[in-house]
C-alpha cells in the first residue's frame, strides 16, 4: 500500500505535506531548458547587466498567519538552485518578496510595486489576488502563480497559474469515486465552507459539480471565520440525517468542525477536506478527531523519491532549514521552473510581452513530474486528481495510487 507519513513540524501555511524522513535521497538534476541565442538582449524592468529581477507576493499576515509563506519559501528555494547554476543570458535570478495581508488593498500595492521594480512576478499565491489583477495587466506584468483564487485574477491576460483554474470548473475523478463507492451517502451530502469570498466561490462549484455527477445535498453552511462556535451547525447537520460532510477552509478550521462532530458524536460516512489539509498540524492537532478525512490531491505525493521533487526538498532545507515541502510549495516551484524554462528558451527576444506570448501556448505542464498536465496558457482545470485518507495518523492512498482522470465539468 502506497502511504504518505507527515514527520515535520507544522507551519501555519494553508497547505503543508511533511515528508517520512529516515533516509536521504539524492536530488538528481532534471534536464535543463534548451537554450535560445541572446543575441539581441536589451535590459528592461526588473534588469541589469547582472540580474533579471522577479518577485513573489504571497500572503504572510492575517487572519491565518503564514498563510503561503511555503509559496514564497519555495521561490526563494528555486532562485538559490538556479543561480548554483545557470544563467539567463548571463544574468542571475534576484527575488523581492512581498507581503500581501490576505488583504485586496495591500495586493494591489505590492502589485505595484512589482509592476516597478521586477521583470515578472513568480511563485505568488494570495487568497486575494483580485486587488492587485487590473494593476498586473496595466503594466504587463507576467504573473506566473500557484493559482488563481479569484475570478479577477484568473481573467488578468497576463496572469497564468501552475496549478490551472476557471470559474465554474472542477474535476469529475472526486465526486465521480464517492457516488462510485458511497452511493447511499452521497445523496444526503452537506457543503461546509469558511466564508471567504476565495473559499465560499471554490465551494459553490464544488457543490454544483457533485450535484451535477450524481450528489444530493441537504445543507449547505457558511462559517464566518470570527465564528468559533461550530457545535449548532454540526447538530443541525447530524439532525437532518447527513451522511457527507466536505468542508472547504484552511486545516485550522478543518480540526475545528472535526472536534465539533466528534462531541456531537457525528460521524457521516464521508468526511471530505482540502489539500491545506494534508498536514502534520491537521493530524496532531485534530487526533481521533480527524481519522478517516479524505483529501484529493492533483501532485505527486510529497514522501515520493522523484527527481525534480528531490531538487524542491533538498534546496528548501538550504534555504530555509527545518522545513519541508508543501503542496503551495510545490506550484510555486512549478512556476519558478516554467519562468525560467521559457524566459532561456526566448533568449535575447525576452520581454515581457514575448514571455506573456509564449505562456499562453503552454497547456502540458508538469513541473518535470511534480504534477499532471496544466493547461497553463489556456486556463483550464487538470481533470486528474487521487485520494488519500488519514488512518491512524497516516495518509494512505485510496482508490489506487495512479490519478484519475474522468473528465472536467462547468457548473450549471
Amino acid at each position: 500500500m502506497d502511504t504518505t507519513t507527515p514527520s515535520l513540524r507544522s507551519t501555519a501555511a494553508a497547505v503543508v505535506l511533511v515528508l517520512a524522513a529516515a533516509v536521504a535521497v539524492v536530488a538528481v538534476a532534471p534536464a535543463p531548458a534548451q537554450a535560445a541565442s541572446c543575441a539581441g538582449f536589451t535590459n528592461r524592468a526588473g534588469m541589469t547587466n547582472k540580474v533579471i529581477r522577479i518577485g513573489n507576493a504571497s500572503d504572510l499576515s492575517g487572519p491565518v498567519p503564514n498563510l503561503y509563506r511555503d509559496a514564497q519559501l519555495a521561490t526563494k528555494a528555486y532562485v538559490a538552485y538556479f543561480n548554483s547554476a545557470r544563467t539567463i543570458c548571463g544574468r542571475k535570478l534576484a527575488l523581492t518578496s512581498v507581503d500581501t495581508r490576505t488583504d485586496d488593498a495591500t495586493n494591489l500595492s505590492a502589485y505595484r510595486t512589482l509592476c516597478t521594480q521586477t521583470f515578472a512576478s513568480v511563485g505568488s499565491m494570495s487568497l486575494y489576488d483580485g486587488g492587485g489583477a487590473g494593476a498586473t495587466q496595466s503594466c504587463r506584468l507576467p504573473d506566473l502563480r500557484v493559482t488563481a483564487a479569484t475570478n479577477a485574477r484568473n481573467a488578468c491576460t497576463t496572469c497564468f497559474s501552475v496549478n490551472a483554474v476557471r470559474a465554474g470548473e472542477a474535476p469529475n475523478s472526486v465526486p465521480d469515486y464517492f457516488v462510485a463507492q458511497r452511493p447511499a451517502a452521497v445523496q444526503k451530502a452537506a457543503m461546509v465552507y469558511l466564508n471567504l469570498p476565495a473559499l465560499a466561490a471554490r465551494a459553490i462549484t464544488l457543490q454544483k459539480v457533485a450535484s451535477a455527477r450524481g450528489y444530493s445535498f441537504l445543507s449547505t453552511q457558511a462559517i464566518d471565520i470570527a465564528d468559533f462556535s461550530y457545535g449548532p451547525y454540526v447538530t443541525k447537520l447530524k439532525n437532518d440525517g447527513v451522511r457527507a460532510v466536505q468542508f472547504v477552509g484552511p486545516y485550522q478550521q478543518t480540526v475545528r468542525w472535526a472536534q465539533a462532530m466528534q462531541t456531537a458524536n457525528f460521524t457521516p460516512d464521508v468526511f471530505l477536506v482540502e489539500p491545506g489539509s494534508y498536514v502534520p498540524g491537521y493530524a496532531s492537532a485534530g487526533g481521533s478527531a480527524v481519522q478517516n478525512s479524505v483529501v484529493p490531491i492533483n501532485f505527486v505525493p510529497l514522501s515520493a523519491n522523484q527527481a525534480e521533487l528531490n531538487l524542491y526538498r533538498s534546496w528548501l532545507a538550504k534555504v530555509s532549514p527545518g522545513a519541508t515541502p508543501t503542496p503551495t510549495g510545490l506550484f510555486a516551484w512549478s512556476a519558478a521552473k516554467l519562468f525560467t524554462s521559457q524566459a532561456i528558451s526566448l533568449g535575447g527576444k525576452l520581454s515581457r510581452a514575448s514571455l506573456n506570448a509564449r505562456l499562453r501556448t503552454v497547456t502540458a505542464w508538469t513541473g518535470g513530474g511534480l504534477h499532471p498536465p496544466m493547461q497553463v496558457g489556456t486556463k483550464h482545470v487538470s481533470p486528474c486528481t487521487r485520494l488519500l485518507a488519514l488512518k491512524s495518523g497516516r495518509w494512505v492512498s485510496i482508490g489506487g495510487t495512479s490519478y484519475r482522470c474522468t473528465g472536467v465539468t462547468t457548473a450549471p
